[in-house]
C-alpha cells in the first residue's frame, strides 16, 4: 500500500513530464568526453517537457569553480522577466566524465546529466532520467547548441540518436529562441 500512495502522490508532478513504465534506459555517452571543451554557454534548441522550464530564450552557462565543481547558471525569459537558477554539477566518476550529476539545491541529491553526444562547437545531446521505485521513470532530454539556432539536419540527427538509445522523443518540443538578447 505504501508505494501506491507515493505513486499517486507523485503522478500530478510527473503528468507534465515524459514518463514510462520500468527503470531508466542506460544510453551510451560521449566517448573521451572533455569537460574543458564542454564548458561555456549552451542554448536549448529542443527538449522533452520539464516542469522547471516553461519560458523562452533558455540557456545554460557552465563554468569551472576553484574546487573542481561546475557552476551551472540556467536562465529563461518567463512571465516578462529573466529568471535564473544556479546549481552545481560534478563529475561523479572520473572514469565516466560524460556522466555528470547536477543539483540546484543543497537539499536534493545530484540528478543524472549525461552528455550522449557533442562536437563541443556546435551541438550536444543531453539525457537525464529518474527512476521512481523502478516502477516507472521520468525522462528529460535536451538538444543544445552553441548558438540559438541549429540547422534542421543537426536537430534531426540528435532526435535519431535519442531514438536509437530507446529514448522516446514524441513529446519533444522546440524551444523559442526568438527575440532574445
Amino acid at each position: 500500500m505504501f508505494p501506491i500512495f507515493w505513486i499517486l502522490l507523485l503522478l500530478p508532478l510527473v503528468s507534465a513530464q515524459t514518463y514510462h513504465w520500468g527503470p531508466c534506459p542506460t544510453p551510451s555517452v560521449q566517448p573521451n568526453f572533455s569537460l574543458q571543451q564542454y564548458l561555456g554557454t549552451w542554448y536549448e534548441i529542443a527538449k522533452l517537457p520539464a516542469f522547471f522550464e516553461r519560458g523562452k530564450c533558455i540557456q545554460a552557462d557552465y563554468t569551472l569553480r576553484g574546487d573542481g565543481t561546475i557552476r551551472v547558471l540556467n536562465s529563461q525569459f518567463y512571465k516578462g522577466k529573466v529568471r535564473t537558477v544556479e546549481g552545481t554539477a560534478v563529475v561523479q566518476d572520473p572514469k565516466k566524465p560524460a556522466k555528470l550529476g547536477v543539483s540546484f539545491s543543497y537539499f536534493t541529491p545530484y540528478s543524472p546529466y549525461w552528455v550522449l553526444s557533442t562536437d563541443y562547437v556546435s551541438g550536444a545531446v543531453v539525457y537525464s532520467c529518474t527512476d521512481v521505485l523502478r516502477i516507472f521513470h521520468v525522462d528529460y532530454a535536451w538538444i543544445l547548441g552553441r548558438s540559438r539556432f541549429l540547422p534542421v539536419e543537426e536537430v534531426e540527427y540528435a532526435r535519431q540518436l535519442l531514438a536509437k538509445e530507446n529514448i522516446d522523443t514524441f513529446k519533444m518540443s522546440v524551444t523559442d529562441q526568438t527575440g532574445c538578447d
